[in-house]
C-alpha cells in the first residue's frame, strides 16, 4: 500500500511595494509631520503649561463647576427641550433637501451638467460656518428657535446631500439595470434600484447628524438663535459658574439619551 503525498502548497510571497509607492508614502505622511512642526509656534503650543498652572481664578473656576446649581433645573430642561426640537426639525428638513440634491450630485445617476453646479452648491452650504449661517438668519427672521432650525438646515443639508450622493455612486448597479430592463424609466429606477440600496445608509447618515445637530443647536443659542446656548451663554457672562455646571450636565444627559434612542432607532430599521 503506497502512500498518498498531497503536492506542495506554495507560499505566495508576501506583497511588497514598489520604490515609487514608498516615495510617495514618504512625501506624504513627511509632510504632514513638517506641517505640525512649523505649527507648532502657530497654535501657540508652548503655552500648554499655563493650563496646568494654578491661579485663583482657575481654581474659583473648578470649585464652582464641581457644585452645580440645580435650582432653575425646570427652566434648564424647558431650554434643552426647545434645542432638541431645533435639531430634530432642522435635520427633518435638511434629509428634505438633501435627497434630491444627493441624487442630482451622483455621477452614475445625473449628467454632468447637473452634478458640477449642484457639488459647488453642496460645497458651498458645507463650507459656511453654521453660526455665519444662524447670523444671517437671526438678522433676517429675528431672534428665536426658527433662525437655529433654518442655520441646521442648510448646513446640514450640504454634509447629508455630500454623504447621500456618494452612497449612490457605491451602489450595485445590476438592480437599476434589471429595473430598466423591464422599459421603466428613470423614476422608477431610482425609486426601485437605487433607493433601497441607499435606505440603509441614508437611515445611518441622518440618525449621526441628528445627534451632532443637537450639539450644534447648544452652540448656536449662544448668538440668539433659540435653546439652551442662549442661557448658557447668559450664565457664562454672569460669571455663575455652577449655573454653568448644571447646564452643562444637563446637555450631557440629553445628547447622551439621544445617542442611545439612535442607536435604538438604528437597529431597529438597519
Amino acid at each position: 500500500m503506497t502512500a498518498v503525498t498531497s503536492p506542495a502548497v506554495s507560499i505566495p510571497a508576501a506583497p511588497k511595494k514598489s520604490t515609487l509607492a514608498w516615495v510617495a508614502d514618504i512625501l506624504v505622511w513627511g509632510g504632514v509631520a513638517a506641517v505640525l512642526l512649523y505649527s507648532i509656534d502657530a497654535v501657540d503650543l508652548g503655552n500648554l503649561p499655563r493650563l496646568f498652572a494654578g491661579n485663583d481664578s482657575t481654581q474659583l473656576f473648578v470649585h464652582d463647576l464641581l457644585r452645580p446649581d440645580f435650582s432653575d433645573w425646570k427652566m434648564f430642561v424647558a431650554k434643552m427641550w426647545e434645542t432638541v426640537q431645533i435639531a430634530l426639525w432642522g435635520t427633518f428638513l435638511a434629509v428634505l433637501l438633501g435627497i434630491p440634491l444627493g441624487l442630482a450630485a451622483a455621477r452614475n445617476i445625473a449628467p454632468v451638467w447637473v452634478v458640477t453646479p449642484v457639488r459647488w452648491v453642496m460645497n458651498l452650504l458645507r463650507s459656511v460656518p453654521d453660526l455665519v449661517i444662524g447670523l444671517l438668519f437671526v438678522t433676517a427672521v429675528g431672534l428665536g428657535p426658527l433662525a437655529g432650525v433654518l442655520a441646521i438646515t442648510l448646513n446640514t443639508a450640504g454634509v447629508l446631500a455630500k454623504l447621500f450622493s456618494e452612497a449612490v455612486e457605491s451602489i450595485d448597479k445590476g438592480p437599476v439595470e434589471g429595473v430598466r430592463a423591464t422599459g421603466a424609466g428613470k423614476l422608477h429606477e431610482i425609486v426601485w434600484g437605487v433607493l433601497p440600496q441607499v435606505a440603509p445608509l441614508w437611515t445611518s447618515f441622518a440618525l449621526y447628524r441628528f445627534e451632532s445637530n443637537s450639539r450644534s443647536a447648544t452652540v448656536l443659542g449662544l448668538i440668539g438663535a433659540g435653546g439652551i446656548g442662549q442661557v448658557l451663554f447668559d450664565s457664562m457672562n454672569a460669571f455663575d459658574f455652577r449655573a454653568v455646571s448644571a447646564i452643562v450636565i444637563v446637555v450631557v444627559v440629553a445628547v447622551t439619551l439621544i445617542d442611545t434612542l439612535s442607536q435604538v432607532m438604528r437597529r431597529r430599521l438597519l
